[in-house]
């Protein structure tokens, strides 16, 4: 899946280009993510986020594997964003928060550049926070870093845990269909989930080493969290008629 998603037009954050740029945020305005089914989570949101949202895993084109959190079962739809934008749940994703600003470049943190989407209706050089003061960094725009940074080191755990899972072959394939009330049909295909048999066969010197690691709540929370799939049908508006997910 895209690590960018929602973000339209990313570019490097240049204190020269701009320094007269300000950021006017909208508050509770996540507009910019309604057609976002899912995005991904940093190990450290499981336990926050298994509360709201299914956590699954899927495939990326490098062949690694990403939890993710589905906020719809449609392709282009989240359901909880609101008509007017709000969000309609209380935990709302790091993805999704960090938003207009992006760490891009190399796998190395040293390589990462500070983005930012240049199509955010909030970024002015009339309202808002400067971003930049005096050819320096304003206290928003650290603040913004520093978010940043700290997610970007816990999603890197993230792939090193869920790496390791991969390796012990704990992951299966899983489609699934659900019923609507008013008899239509949805179906979601190929997300991957912790096997829960192949866990609990683990050899215990394994087994110890992932709970000593903490990786065993991160595996719980992801299964705890499966039952929130019939909470999300639930939120499907009874008066759409559209296709179902591929």
């Amino acid at each position: 899946m895209s690590t960018l998603l929602f973000y339209d037009k990313a570019v490097v954050l240049n204190k020269n280009i701009h320094k007269k740029l300000k950021i006017k945020p909208s508050e509770n305005d996540f507009s910019f993510s309604k057609k976002t089914n899912s995005v991904i989570l940093a190990g450290a949101e499981f336990a926050e986020a298994a509360k709201e949202f299914p956590i699954v895993f899927a495939s990326t084109a490098d062949d690694k594997v990403v939890p993710v959190a589905l906020l719809g079962l449609r392709n282009e739809e989240n359901l909880f964003v609101n008509e007017d934008g709000s969000w309609g749940g209380k935990y709302i994703p790091a993805f999704i928060r960090r938003y207009p600003f992006v760490l891009a470049g190399g796998n190395d943190d040293t390589e990462l550049t500070v983005c930012i989407d240049e199509s955010y209706e909030g970024l002015n050089e009339k309202e808002g926070k400067a971003l930049f003061k005096g050819g320096k960094n304003t206290p928003v725009l650290d603040n913004a870093i520093k978010f940043l940074g700290d997610y970007q080191k816990e999603y890197n755990l993230t792939e090193t845990v869920v790496a390791e899972l991969k390796e012990h072959d704990l992951f299966q394939t899983l489609n699934a269909r659900f019923d609507l009330k008013d008899g239509r049909q949805f179906s979601l295909s190929s997300f991957m989930v912790i096997d829960e048999k192949k866990l609990l066969e683990l050899d215990k010197d394994i087994a110890m080493e992932l709970f000593k690691k903490g990786r065993l709540g991160w595996v719980y929370s992801h299964l705890i969290s499966l039952s929130n799939m019939n909470a999300l049908v639930e939120r499907i508006p009874a008066e759409k008629d559209e296709k179902e997910v591929a």
